[in-house]
């Protein structure tokens, strides 16, 4: 008699994927990155959250089986997304909304070796607060300069002692401590995100980036507005000027009044004949020769 081997799946078990399948049929179904979140940062997270999104942190295969037995087709191109170190969001809210409110909800955080550098990081000259001893071979390890002023180390020059996109070292990260360098950012990082129908894999926001284009984008559109005389409370002022300076060019067209250039020209011809020196007279012409073009 052969035996047979039953796969049991606990009631409780069941009972998580039922909610996790129902769960995905929200607006937003985000998977995110919990990688290296400390449990404190990450509840308090939840906890702002709460009214918005709902987290949940369950183990690869049954997030897999969740999405798998979903009911939504589309929602299988999810599961290539999730790792051991993800968790699934769900919300009734734009997926690219939630991902801008993880942006904004992150923590500056210490550099531990085996990250990448998000930036080059550099080092500044100048004091700090480490006493002279076995820290001066280790600033001078990662190549800085050290040495001693009033009692305590200082670096003698600016470096960079990370490129952006380098592994950070333990030397490294024992430095950055040391000196209170804190080049990273910890959070909930979107992953992808399943949204109307369609699954989007690349939905971090950039907040400081987004904010910089903007601003290029709004000083390249006002030229370009008050050119083509487009009033907004942005551009009127602009506008009035330009109109202003119109209107004065139709006045002396009108009264035949002399352009202002002609009143410069009269009065650089005027310190022309009181310069004496012969090289006061080459500048003086040179300074008309340029002014007539």
């Amino acid at each position: 008699m052969e035996n047979s081997t039953e796969t049991h799946v606990s009631e409780a078990k069941k009972e998580k994927v039922k909610y996790l399948a129902e769960q995905m049929k929200k607006k937003t179904v985000m998977i995110v990155s919990i990688k290296g979140l400390p449990s404190a940062q990450f509840q308090e997270i939840k906890k702002k959250l709460r009214d918005r999104a709902q987290i949940q942190v369950v183990k690869k295969s049954l997030v897999n089986f969740a999405l798998d037995h979903s009911g939504i087709k589309e929602l299988h191109d999810l599961v290539p997304f999730v790792e051991d170190s993800t968790a699934i969001l769900f919300s009734d809210s734009d997926a690219f909304e939630i991902s801008g409110v993880l942006a904004n909800e992150k923590s500056p955080a210490k550099a531990k070796a085996g990250q990448i550098a998000p930036m080059d990081i550099e080092v500044k000259a100048g004091p700090t607060e480490l006493i002279p001893g076995p820290d001066i071979s280790a600033l001078s390890a990662v190549g800085l300069i050290p040495k001693v002023e009033n009692g305590k180390i200082s670096v003698g020059m600016d470096k960079v002692i990370a490129k952006e996109g380098a592994v950070i070292t333990e030397a490294l990260a024992s430095i950055m401590a040391k000196l209170d360098i804190i080049p990273f950012e910890i959070g909930l990082e979107p992953v992808a995100a399943f949204m109307d129908g369609k699954v989007y894999a690349d939905i971090k926001i950039d907040v400081d980036l987004a904010v910089e284009e903007l601003e290029n984008a709004f000083g390249r559109a006002i030229p370009f507005s008050v050119e083509i005389g487009y009033v907004v409370p942005e551009t009127l002022d602009y506008i009035l000027g330009k109109a202003k300076a119109y209107e004065g060019v139709i006045t002396r067209v009108v009264t035949g009044e002399p352009e202002p250039v002609a009143e410069v020209v009269v009065e650089a011809k005027e310190e022309v004949k009181e310069e004496t020196k012969p090289e006061k007279k080459e500048e003086s012409a040179a300074g008309l020769s340029s002014l007539f073009g």
